[in-house]
This record gives C-alpha cells, sequence and structure tokens, in this order.
C-alpha cells in the first residue's frame, strides 16, 4: 500500500492556486471604463470572490464571466475564474466514483474545466508574463489534462522569471514524481494493427477516441454526429446520457493509437483539420439573422447540424458567418458579417451556449452543404479610407469624433432612464465597452448602427454601403429616431 501511494501522483501541482483569489482594487480607475462600469465590474467580482471563499465555485465563475464581458483580458478577472475552473476540475478528478450512487452528478466534466481553466491562464501569462501565479495556473490545468510535458515546460518557463519560487520547486518535483510514475507504468511491445482500433461508425482509425458507459469507442466527431439525432449507442442501442462536456476524449487509448501507429493518425488529424480549418476565404454560415460589425450578444445552439459546426468551429479558428435569408430572393443574403465564438459552454442534454463577437463583413461568391450545413467562400469587404494627412481623412475623423460625443450623451440618458435596472445597465456597458478607436472610422459607423434596433433589411443595406460617412449620417438619424424610448439592440 505504502508503495503504491508513493507511485501515485498528486492531484494538482500546488494547492496554492486554489487557496484563494485576488480582490479587486477599489481605488483604481482605469482609463478605459468609466467610475460606474468600473464600480459594476468590481462588485461582481467581489460577488464571484465571495462565492469562491464559500466554495460556491460554479456561481463564482458566473460572476466572473459577466465581469469578463464588460471588461475582456482583465488580468485580475483571469486569474480569479482559471483558479475556479481548476478547483473544479480537481474536485471531480478526486471525487470518489461510489459517491456518485448517493449524489450524481450531471453535465460536470473535469477535462472541459481544465480545458477552460488552461484559455484563461493561457492569456493571464500573456498578460502578467512576471508573475509566478500565472505559470502556477497553466501548468495545473495542463497537469489535470494529462499534458505533463507541456506542464514542465511551464513551470522551467516560470522558474527563468522567479528561480528561488518555492511554489514552483514544489510543482516540478511533484510533476516528476508523477512522470516517474507514468514510466514504470509504460507499456511493453507494440499492439498489432486490428479493426479493434477502427471507429464503427466511419471504418477508420479511431481519431479523438471517446468510450460510451455501455463499453463501445467511436471516433469523438462520429458519436456525438450520431447522438445529435438520437441518444442511443450506434452498436447496441443502449441509451446515453452523455455529451460532449460529460464524455471527454480517453486519453489513455489515444495515447496508444497515436503511439503505435503515428502515420496513420497524422492522417485522420489532417483530414479531421481539412474539415475545422477551411482557409482564409472560406466559411462555415449560420443562417439565422444580419448581423453589423462591434455586436456581441449570446446563442443556443440546439439543432443537430449546429452543433456538428460548432464543435468544428471550436477545434479550428472559432469563427464563422452569419447570414440571414434574402426575402426579396428567398436564397441566402449577398452579404454577411463574421462573427467569433468568444466563450462556448457545452451543456448536459448536447446544446452549446455561446457568446459571439461580430467581427469583419463579406461578400458570398459561392456556397454549399457540408454535412447539412451551409459553408460559403467570400469576399472579405472594407470602406476605402481616404489617406493619412489628407483633408478628406481629417474631415472624416472630425465626423467620426462629433458622432461619438453624441453617442456618449445618448448612453448617460440611457443609463439614467435604465435607473436601477441592473441587467439593463449591464447591456448598456456591455454595448459602451465594444466602441471600437475613433482612428478607425469604418468600424465605428457599425457600432453607433448597433445602439438602435434595425430591420434586419435595414442592417442588410449597412453591410452593403462602402461609404463610411453615409454609415455614420444614418446611425445619427436611428439614434435621434429613438431619442425617447432610448432603446438599445
Amino acid at each position: 500500500m505504502a508503495d503504491e501511494e508513493s507511485a501515485s501522483s498528486p492531484v494538482v501541482l500546488s494547492m496554492e492556486v486554489l487557496d484563494d483569489v485576488e480582490d479587486y482594487d477599489l481605488v483604481y480607475e482605469p482609463e478605459d471604463l468609466t467610475r460606474q462600469t468600473y464600480l459594476h465590474v468590481y462588485e461582481l467580482v467581489q460577488n464571484g470572490n465571495a462565492a469562491f471563499r464559500n466554495n460556491h465555485v460554479e456561481e463564482a465563475i458566473n460572476f466572473y464571466s459577466r465581469a469578463n464581458s464588460i471588461r475582456t483580458g482583465d488580468p485580475v478577472i483571469l486569474s480569479n475564474r482559471s483558479a475556479a475552473y481548476i478547483r473544479i476540475s480537481q474536485f471531480l478528478k478526486h471525487r470518489p466514483p461510489s459517491a456518485s450512487e448517493y449524489s450524481p452528478l450531471s453535465g460536470l466534466d473535469p477535462t472541459t474545466h481544465a480545458e477552460l481553466g488552461l484559455k484563461d491562464a493561457e492569456k493571464l501569462v500573456n498578460i502578467r508574463s512576471g508573475s509566478v501565479k500565472s505559470y502556477l495556473l497553466k501548468a495545473n490545468a495542463l497537469f489535470l489534462l494529462e499534458k505533463y510535458e507541456m506542464a514542465r515546460d511551464v513551470i522551467l518557463s516560470g522558474l527563468q522569471v522567479d528561480p528561488y519560487s518555492n511554489s514552483l520547486r514544489v510543482s516540478l518535483s511533484n510533476l516528476q514524481r508523477a512522470l516517474a510514475s507514468l514510466a514504470r507504468m509504460g507499456t511493453h511491445g507494440q499492439p498489432e494493427r486490428t479493426d479493434d482500433f477502427d471507429c464503427t461508425l466511419c471504418l477508420k482509425l479511431l481519431y479523438e477516441p471517446v468510450t460510451t458507459p455501455c463499453g463501445h469507442s467511436f471516433c469523438q466527431s462520429c458519436l456525438f454526429q450520431s447522438i445529435d439525432r438520437g441518444n442511443r449507442c450506434p452498436l447496441c442501442r443502449t441509451v446515453l446520457f452523455i455529451s460532449s462536456r460529460t464524455c471527454s476524449v480517453s486519453v489513455t487509448l489515444k495515447n496508444i493509437i497515436q503511439k503505435n501507429f503515428p502515420e496513420e493518425y497524422a492522417e485522420r488529424k489532417q483530414e479531421n483539420d481539412s474539415l475545422t480549418n477551411l482557409g482564409l476565404d472560406f466559411i462555415p454560415l449560420f443562417v439565422m439573422d444580419v448581423v453589423i460589425p462591434c455586436q456581441k450578444f449570446p446563442l443556443h445552439i440546439f439543432e443537430p447540424r449546429y452543433r456538428l459546426m460548432v464543435r468544428r468551429i471550436m477545434e479550428g479558428n472559432r469563427r464563422m458567418g452569419m447570414v440571414i435569408i434574402d426575402s426579396e430572393t428567398d436564397s441566402l443574403a449577398e452579404f454577411a458579417c463574421e462573427v467569433e465564438i468568444t466563450e462556448c459552454e457545452p451543456l448536459p442534454d448536447g446544446r452549446f451556449y455561446i457568446e459571439i463577437e461580430s467581427r469583419r463583413r463579406f461578400r458570398i461568391i459561392r456556397s454549399w452543404d457540408q454535412d447539412g450545413y451551409r459553408v460559403a467562400e467570400v469576399e472579405w469587404i472594407q470602406d476605402v479610407m481616404p489617406l493619412e494627412g489628407t483633408r478628406e481623412r481629417e474631415d472624416l475623423l472630425e465626423i467620426t469624433n462629433n458622432a461619438a460625443e453624441s453617442a456618449r450623451s445618448w448612453i448617460r440618458r440611457a443609463k439614467e432612464a435604465a435607473g436601477q435596472d441592473q441587467r439593463r445597465l449591464e447591456r448598456l456597458l456591455n454595448v459602451e465597452v465594444m466602441m471600437p478607436p475613433l482612428q478607425d472610422p469604418e468600424r465605428f459607423s457599425f457600432w453607433l448602427a448597433t445602439l438602435s434596433n434595425r430591420r434586419p433589411s435595414e442592417k442588410l443595406d449597412l453591410l452593403r454601403l462602402s461609404d463610411t460617412k453615409e454609415r455614420i449620417r444614418r446611425g445619427l438619424i436611428y439614434l435621434r429616431a429613438e431619442e425617447q424610448g432610448c432603446s438599445i439592440q
């Protein structure tokens, strides 16, 4: 028993990252936020910290995510949310199987939470490259994902920043013990290539394999594409209560396949990448509504074809096109907008809750069906800007600055009208923080139009328009038309 305990690896490398979270500085007021907005972010973070310290970690994550949507990339928010994700992942990995008999969990997966913690930690390392905690968070997330070599590299990078950090040294020691344990458990001999390593759905070598509770293994994408249309095992027809969040990749089986059949696995990866990374001028389409640049909003994805599309997008560049059916032609509108998935939460029933931000606009050259959803070859569109230093450029910047003052006044009045309605205030703050730099008049002209509710036909006209001044003029007209209501999209 003693030998087994000494050989086992710790659940996390260092408990320091889970002990506590950082408090927000009430005195500090950043230049990019108003006092009212900063106080709202401060309140959200402090509520999240209180929930974290009371071990209500899911609640804490909700507060941190709301704060992050207003002040994206804030190091305190990223650090605290990463610690919360890691704490949940650590708890689920440490939780004994017998506990499920009297307290079953639904929709919680240690791998998913570790991946979300890693995502925040990676951003944090880029912002706080001199902080030991940034490296500890990233290393612990990688450790929970069983990416031990990458975790070691991160710890070594942290030791270059602070060679005397006791936390990093302890983490490195724990990691070396885990690697030594894995080396002793390593398999000897190479398995023969048989049909046992094939997916029974695509009849190819298993790629990103998952194993169902009934004991059958499939490619992850093949299985979820199947259960999007019915929650039964494709082989034995057992009812499956799983989703992409509750059924993660079988790390051991994947490592065996990847180690023993590297060339064939590389081919499968290349094949998968061709579906998830279409290229610069090709994009999957979500047919729903007209979106213009500088918008941010949530979506629930429930249709089987779009569940598949979102899973592929999340493996690629996280981007898709948002397009509408043109009522005049009864076909896809020619102009549309690219959006990026900034947050993605798989739900227990297979749906996805995503948050998107709109980026560039494009014109569709041609489109076709791929596995039930539309894919398009596109041409990216930009207004022609006057050259720097010219009178035309100065006039455009002056118009932009004047319009920005009008927009700020409108937002102030809208906040006053909102009173104590926190949800409405939060929506206003989310719109306000999306305001682009005034040195980019084209993006500002689109942002101005997002302040008011517009019909799809009007938004399509804005996408087609190539005149920045005219788009700003229309945006101001829209604001004046809604002056009494102060409503936002």
